[in-house]
């Protein structure tokens, strides 16, 4: 939901829609707070029935595999046998097997379809989400042996049918839980030798290991079990699976107990051509040893029956549930084409029926047909055949444009557009009724298309609202002047954020405040410091990256110097977050004017090579200007210690926002960790499909940003003890140097050999960058007990002199080999080779230091 999302303006434009009278219902992409659902609902175990009322309290989120709501039970009637854990005014998870997002949808329709030729199962095949939900009975029962309690895994209470969605659903336990917390770690190296199963005496990071240990346990069990596919679900290396695992918070402070699984539902169907994460590779060639070409949910009943007759007393009661999760699952497999799975089967005429009536139920669940066209196509199998075969139609377009319409005119033809239009309108016309008399009103009536046109507005608007488009009062406007909706129109194709910035003056303003003049604020006024890091604290709270006693505890700590030392200095980096993009953008613009010669692509081109190849450089313009700031104010205040940590971080780029959290690490830990999880894995969750809230990135980039800064200081604190009372010793540096530059002789001499020429640097860089580095390493290692400073110093040196030898001895050897002497290049040409001595310097000095850090920071064996 983004920021500005209403519910008041969602409710004001479906009235709108509302108003126009059409014979279409509004197209639905998900349901807000306030929304009361009635469902007819079949317990898992037992298979009762029953009539519910829930009432939705908020949408939880969504992905491909559907989206899920927290709701309450308002009332319900039981109408046949017993379904269990109803009870009103209890709180439930409802989860609807079709995602909010179109894209997603069609994404996740798209990797199905070409698994297992048909439409996604969980959504449309009643018997598909019967035997998953029977599936997680029985691993939540066998959790039970494997951890001691069943609450291990999230009950499942129901399962039903949502007409207006149209799809399938379930509904189960809610839990009050949270992903994880990040948790300050200065000793990564020592969770790097930890392996889930080994001791871990005097290993950080409690909570994060225990969340591993937990989904390795539980991927053990359900292949142990047969629940191989649906193991994928939480493996670790998925990068993915994380969110499925949560903490329950009643379980708080220990960071071992409360975990819960509460995700069985795969969203992406997993093919030998289409991995989507690391864990994949492994789990394609599993699948492959078994026979399965196409992985998403089939399980092995004859190791799941073999797992309930080694543990008769804990599944004593479950045998029908056994016998029904058989029966469905055997059903739903018979609803799928599957060529990968039924081969020759296919060729059966009992399984084509099957097949068949699959679609038919497919169809009447997504709302394709309406009755009287679904009591048709079930008394004819050609009518189905041909109903099914109108899907396909789109699939003519590549095929026309390729073929039928090639060449560079093909924008002049638009006939071969005609398939992806004519398909779906043509079912949607056989398919209902009701659309038929919308689109045969709107053909005759120039009164009801125009209102058909400003539902339709209503229903778009709806979407921007949600992703953040257009504000509030921008919604019902544009609702109310479908010109200025029109105008709108262009700007839909660009990102939600960027559309709104061009047409909205107010966020217009809000953001050029936002950029230049916010940070001047909060420099200079304490008040709005403080309100901003209140707003930070309450935020993090709902997020739950912050206890109550931990936003106390830091909220108390506000009026502190250092406090508002650090909330300035953060105010100095947020003033710096776009100046190395407007350098980038401002220097590849003057290479593009400067080049007038170049055709749109090349200057275009060359403009995107100019950006990246600058951001990929460890220090940028944003970055030198932290780094200057923190050099100001250790002047100006004659004190290097509150800035140790800052002063070497801050003129690092990405890193560099994370200076001050990590510099304040041991004085306040909560802020500090606080800080740094905020800014930290704020960028990530920008990343998509794995950046997703609580995945294994966003803890990557904390680590990456916190933890890991916080290792290389221990790690040369521990070097440093190691080295106390150790002399310091430099007489190695000149035999270094020396050796260094004879090395890089050699690579010109052996060049030459070659290729009859004495190269340049940048013919032989991949080889010449590592003498400056080799050097460097080889000084620090042997300066016994100097100091880093020292060490970095007579690091630097070295790489200063290797890069003035080395630009002497190619000149000098480039003259000799051509017939000279070697004094003749320096007199005939002095400035040029003083110009290559000062870059080669440079240079050398750059990767020395460097190579100083990486012997510095490497981990102590």
């Amino acid at each position: 939901m983004a920021a500005s999302d209403s519910v008041e303006t969602v409710r004001a434009l479906e009235q709108k829609f509302r108003e126009q009278s059409i014979f279409r219902p509004m197209r639905l992409a998900r349901y807000e707070a306030g929304t009361v659902l009635d469902y007819e609902v079949r317990g898992v175990v037992p298979a009762g029935r029953a009539k519910i009322r829930l009432e939705i309290v908020k949408f939880a989120g969504g992905g491909y595999a559907g989206q899920v709501y927290k709701a309450k039970l308002a009332n319900f009637e039981i109408l046949e046998g017993d379904v269990r854990d109803l009870e009103k005014g209890r709180i439930y998870a409802v989860k609807i097997f079709i995602p909010p997002s179109g894209f997603s949808l069609r994404m996740r329709n798209l990797f199905y379809g070409m698994g297992f030729q048909g439409p996604f199962s969980l959504q449309v095949i009643p018997a598909a989400g019967r035997s998953q939900a029977l599936w997680q009975k029985f691993i939540r029962r066998a959790s039970r042996i494997e951890f001691g309690s069943e609450s291990a895994v999230a009950d499942i209470i129901a399962t039903f049918i949502d007409s207006r969605l149209g799809s399938c659903g379930e509904l189960s336990e809610w839990v009050d839980g949270r992903m994880w917390r990040f948790e300050v770690d200065d000793d990564l190296d020592a969770r790097r030798r930890w392996k889930p199963g080994r001791p871990d005496d005097g290993v950080g990071s409690p909570e994060y290991r225990a969340k591993r240990v937990f989904m390795i346990r539980l991927v053990r069990l359900m292949h142990r079990m047969g629940a191989t596919e649906l193991a994928r679900q939480y493996e670790w290396w998925s990068l993915k699976s994380q969110p499925n695992a949560l903490k329950r918070t009643s379980s708080d402070p220990d960071p071992k107990a409360g975990l819960v699984a509460v995700d069985f539902r795969a969203g992406m169907a997993l093919t030998p051509v289409t991995p989507q994460c690391p864990a994949d590779i492994k789990l394609i060639f599993q699948g492959l040893g078994r026979g399965r070409f196409v992985q998403f949910d089939k399980g092995d009943f004859k190791k799941l029956d073999k797992f309930v007759a080694e543990h008769p007393q804990e599944f004593a009661d479950m045998q029908a549930a056994l016998d029904e999760l058989k029966g469905e699952d055997n059903a739903y497999r018979d609803s799928l084409v599957d060529f990968t799975y039924h081969h020759v089967r296919l060729f059966g005429p009992r399984l084509r029926r099957s097949i068949m009536n699959g679609f038919r139920e497919s169809w009447r669940i997504r709302n394709m047909t309406d009755e009287r066209t679904a009591a048709r196509l079930d008394k004819s199998s050609i009518l189905s055949l041909a109903f099914l075969l109108l899907s396909f139609l789109p699939l003519a377009t590549p095929f026309l444009l390729v073929f039928a319409f090639p060449g560079r005119v093909w924008w002049k033809y638009p006939l071969w557009l005609l398939p992806l239009l004519l398909g779906p309108l043509l079912r949607k016309i056989w398919g209902r009724r009701d659309l038929r008399r919308h689109y045969g009103r709107m053909l005759t009536s120039l009164k009801y298309f125009l209102r058909s046109s400003r539902a339709r507005i209503a229903e778009s608007l709806i979407r921007w609202h949600r992703a953040g488009r257009v504000s509030e009062a921008k919604a019902l406007k544009l609702a109310a002047s479908p010109l200025y909706f029109y105008a709108h129109l262009p700007f839909s194709f660009l990102p939600a954020g960027f559309h709104r910035f061009l047409t909205d003056k107010a966020y217009f303003k809000q953001q050029l405040y936002l950029i230049f003049v916010r940070p001047v604020r909060l420099y200079f006024k304490a008040e709005e410091r403080e309100k901003w890091l209140l707003d930070m604290i309450a935020q993090g709270k709902q997020n739950r990256m912050l206890s109550q006693a931990e936003a106390s505890r830091i909220a108390s700590q506000i009026k502190e110097p250092y406090i508002q030392k650090y909330l300035k200095s953060l105010a100095i980096h947020l003033a710096t977050l776009f100046v190395s993009e407007t350098v980038y953008i401002t220097i590849a613009l003057v290479y593009v004017l400067t080049h007038p010669e170049l055709t749109w692509q090349q200057a275009s081109l060359h403009a995107g090579v100019i950006v990246g190849a600058l951001n990929i450089l460890p220090v940028s313009p944003g970055s030198l200007l932290r780094g200057i700031y923190v050099v100001w104010l250790i002047i100006k205040e004659r004190n290097f210690k509150d800035y140790n940590i800052a002063f070497g971080l801050s003129f690092l780029k990405m890193i560099g926002y994370l200076a001050f959290p990590i510099q304040m690490a041991y004085r306040y830990p909560d802020l500090a960790r606080f800080m740094a999880a905020h800014w930290a894995t704020g960028a990530v969750h920008t990343v998509p499909i794995f950046g997703e809230k609580g995945a294994w990135l966003e803890h990557f980039a904390f680590d990456a940003f916190y933890n890991f800064p916080l290792t290389v200081q221990r790690r040369m604190r521990h070097r440093a003890e190691r080295r106390a009372g150790l002399k310091s010793r430099f007489w190695h540096v000149p035999l270094i140097i020396l050796g260094g530059t004879v090395f890089l002789g050699i690579l010109d001499y052996g060049y030459f050999l070659i290729t009859g020429q004495v190269p340049a640097l940048g013919d032989i860089r991949w080889l010449a960058i590592w003498a400056p580095l080799a050097a460097a390493v080889m000084v620090a290692k042997g300066a016994g007990g100097a100091s880093v400073a020292k060490r970095t110093g007579w690091g630097i040196i070295s790489g200063i002199f290797m890069g003035v030898f080395y630009a002497a001895l190619n000149v000098g050897l480039t003259s000799i080999l051509a017939g000279n002497s070697a004094f003749a290049a320096f007199s005939a040409g002095p400035g040029k080779f003083a110009l290559r001595a000062v870059w080669q310097a440079f240079l050398f000095a750059l990767l020395s230091a460097f190579g100083v850090f990486i012997a510095e920071t490497r981990k102590v064996i």
